[in-house]
């Protein structure tokens, strides 16, 4: 019997993450394709719409993007831009928020998605906290609300960090590096803030200045810095000097771009701790102001991703849930990195609203897992593939134990090459609950696939083409996990979105990088 408090729909999308967003509007999109209507999409979204839709991009303020890395040797013989080929849906999001190189405004990405999806006709949802999930021997059939509300769908996309819908349908997610055996370990969360005031040419002066006195080992109360953000420890000591400099011996000078900013040394980082009374070190403090990733914004105005939080695996869960809210401690932390900035030139410095939260866990029971191994392999065959992407194995802020487990397994080094892999979709579709796929860090990653799989950038392609396989699902009455990578790649094809395909397999690195992630499972 139907009542007035259910809802019904083609696909619903859960958590606005920018991939999942891209994926509802993929979705419309090729279903208004081949049938000329509108279908019925859902975006529901845990957070308030009005403080913005598109996740941590968003309200959590992370500006500065993660673009693919293709060396200039291989994008010159491809005759590819110097971020190689992005997806067509994600490249036309950047361009709708006015996106130079590097640098997103949130409040014009949170406008460029709006947008998108109002023209898509997709619905939002938002302030959505799930009562329950209920599967009908396998597929997920509706999600109750805590307000009561019943909404039913033919296919669902998870794109929560954490993967919340998964679980909530019954589907296993181990906490933290659990693939390598380490399920309390988990990357650090971030809290972007924004300085105002602080031009870039200010910034140089200040960070050459504080260069300068650091390597001059006449200045004393420059060495005290060293010596207290290292607690005098001579080794850490030695490295934070080695670092002011290059293999030149010139000094780290932070490198400028059109709209970013990269931070070569820990020369503010040094400064700021010291003054702290904290010790560079993110195990040891909990909190790190690390080499900033800044992005240009304009009008003086800086996004910085730099102020990291140690977390654990069930810590990053706990806060995922909580709609990524920085904690007290955060909080009080993120005072001292206002009155310092503060002190260098700043007039206001404001910390986003939410988290960046790199990774919370992975979910089990995909239709093919992917691991590290394969992407050195270079992804799924090129026949298949629906694009291409390359990142480093990036774990910022390191994975506590690894190192010494990979010791205890024989292996001296935990660094790996960068991947240029090709991409699927069926490390993103659920097994167990058919017609449901995990489109983000949590998706069906094993080893440090995760690193690199985390990217907004390689997930907005994964998006994009779970997008499309939900429609194919819903008008050919298949679930979302039987449709497979190609039957994506020829619909991209076909419609001229299918981007150049160019993985590269690393055949000397795959083996080791294979027995790596398989001896320490």
């Amino acid at each position: 019997m139907v009542t007035d408090n259910e809802r019904y729909y083609d696909i619903i999308t859960f958590g606005d993450e920018v991939p999942g967003v891209l994926a509802a509007i993929a979705a419309a999109r090729e279903y208004r394709r081949r049938t000329e209507t509108y279908p019925k999409v859902l975006l529901m979204s845990k957070a308030d719409a009005r403080e913005g839709i598109g996740g941590h991009l968003v309200r959590g303020g992370l500006a500065y993007l993660d673009r693919s890395q293709i060396e200039i040797d291989l994008r010159k013989s491809l005759n590819l831009g110097t971020f190689g080929a992005p997806p067509s849906l994600y490249e036309e999001f950047l361009k709708k928020a006015g996106v130079v190189s590097i640098a997103l405004d949130p409040h014009k990405a949170d406008a460029a998605l709006k947008t998108m999806l109002k023209e898509a006709g997709v619905a939002i949802l938002s302030n959505v906290e799930i009562e329950s999930a209920t599967c009908d021997n396998g597929p997920l059939v509706e999600i109750v609300t805590a307000r009561g509300e019943i909404y039913k769908a033919k296919q669902f996309i998870d794109a929560t960090v954490n993967a919340e819908l998964a679980q909530a349908a019954g589907v296993t997610k181990y906490n933290g590096f659990a693939t390598f055996g380490l399920p309390d370990s988990e990357l650090p969360v971030t809290l972007v803030f924004v300085t105002e005031g602080l031009s870039v040419k200010r910034l140089k002066q200040v960070e050459y200045a504080y260069l300068k006195r650091l390597t001059n080992n006449n200045d004393r109360e420059a060495q005290r810095f060293i010596d207290i953000a290292a607690r005098s420890e001579s080794g850490l000591v030695e490295v934070l000097k080695r670092d002011l400099v290059d293999s030149r011996g010139q000094l780290k000078t932070l490198w400028a771009g059109k709209d970013h900013i990269d931070v070569r040394s820990n020369a503010l980082s040094i400064v700021y701790h010291a003054c702290r009374g904290k010790k560079l070190d993110l195990e040891e403090s909990g909190s790190l102001l690390d080499r900033g990733n800044i992005a240009i914004l304009g009008g003086d105005r800086l996004s910085w991703n730099a102020l990291l939080f140690t977390v654990t695996g069930s810590e990053a869960e706990t806060l995922a849930r909580n709609c990524a809210k920085p904690t007290p401690a955060m909080l009080e932390e993120m005072s001292y990195v206002e009155r310092w900035f503060k002190s260098i030139g700043a007039k206001t410095v404001t910390p986003a609203s939410e988290l960046y939260i790199r990774h919370a866990g992975n979910v089990v029971g995909v239709v093919e897992p992917l691991s590290g191994a394969q992407m050195l392999a270079g992804g799924v065959p090129a026949d298949e593939a629906i694009g291409t992407f390359a990142y480093h194995f990036d774990v910022r802020g390191g994975i506590r134990g690894i190192g010494r487990k990979a010791n205890e397994k024989g292996f001296l080094s935990t660094v790996f090459d960068k991947p240029i892999f090709n991409i699927g979709i069926r490390h993103a579709q659920i097994k167990a609950v058919p017609n449901l796929a995990v489109v983000s860090p949590a998706s069906g990653f094993e080893g440090f696939a995760s690193s690199a799989g985390r990217i907004v950038e390689f997930n907005a392609a994964v998006g994009q083409g779970i997008g499309i396989a939900a429609t194919l699902a819903v008008l050919q009455n298949r679930h979302l996990a039987e449709i497979g990578n190609r039957e994506v790649h020829e619909t991209l094809s076909t419609t001229g979105q299918l981007p150049p395909i160019f993985g590269k397999p690393k055949e000397q690195e795959v083996a080791r990088l294979r027995d790596f992630e398989s001896a320490l499972a």
